[in-house]
């Protein structure tokens, strides 16, 4: 598997990411656009309505799709950093690390995490900054 690192650690799902997104983009302008021309050509609207709807519809479906696997995953990738950082120092992490910053710090070796975390909340270090102090990168092949 690839060396993972900060410039390459984003995945994307090309099929989700540009393909879908792109669908559902031109949905919605289409049913806006037919909606619109319905409106101006003193058409039947209530199909062109309908047609926003299911447009709006599926934006949602897309948002939601995305989102529940996300929150699982944070949920997860808490526990789990949570563990490792019982197990490397005998205490829990710092009530006061965002699920962002724990996201971040995920990706921090076994030597430099428990450091890192004390800095994370101290300073309260954004994720993105995080990512950046880590020396000894450690990948997370498993998220999308």
């Amino acid at each position: 598997m690839k060396v993972q690192n900060y410039v390459n650690h984003r995945r994307m799902h090309p099929l989700f990411h540009y393909a879908f997104s792109l669908l559902a983009l031109g949905l919605v302008v289409l049913s806006i656009m037919d909606l619109i021309n319905a409106i101006q050509a003193d058409d039947q609207v209530l199909p062109a309505v309908m047609f926003v709807l299911i447009a709006v519809i599926v934006v949602v479906i897309f948002l939601l799709i995305r989102s529940y696997p996300i929150k699982a995953q944070d949920r997860a990738i808490r526990a789990e950093e949570n563990l490792r950082h019982f197990v490397l120092t005998q205490e829990l992490l710092d009530k006061k690390l965002t699920i962002g910053q724990i996201t971040a710090l995920r990706f921090a070796s076994d030597e430099e995490f428990p450091a890192l975390c004390k800095k994370a909340a101290a300073e309260r270090m954004a994720p993105d900054a995080i990512k950046k102090a880590i020396r000894s990168w450690r990948g997370d092949h498993f998220r999308i």
